[in-house]
């Protein structure tokens, strides 16, 4: 049963969205305190994992937030981790190395 003491604040709807704790005030009352949606943090397109160096936030805040705060550095900054960048680059090196030597051969034939 939940304690009858605490003063609920704003609307008094309990949902999974909108959960609250008993915290007690300097003044000696009880006072519902609301607690936050634990979220995700943003993911790699390509290998899903968590990119480093972006804090876990609410859409909302992340849209409300600094653009340093939502991006890294780097080509394909705040989408893609370090080392799925790495992999794009060294492939498409790879890629035109492939288009000269097969050129090469061409012009020796």
């Amino acid at each position: 049963m939940p304690d009858k003491r605490i003063t609920l604040v704003g609307r008094h709807y309990a949902t999974k969205s909108r959960r609250s704790v008993p915290v007690k005030t300097p003044g000696g009352k009880l006072v519902a305190q609301v607690i936050s949606k634990k979220t995700k943090a943003p993911k790699c397109s390509d290998c899903k994992t968590r990119i480093n160096g972006i804090k876990k936030m609410t859409a909302n805040k992340y849209a409300n937030s600094k653009k340093r705060e939502r991006t890294v550095s780097r080509a394909y900054g705040g989408a893609v981790c370090a080392h799925c960048v790495k992999t794009r680059i060294m492939r498409a090196f790879l890629l035109e190395e492939h288009k000269a030597v097969k050129k090469l051969m061409a012009e020796k034939k």
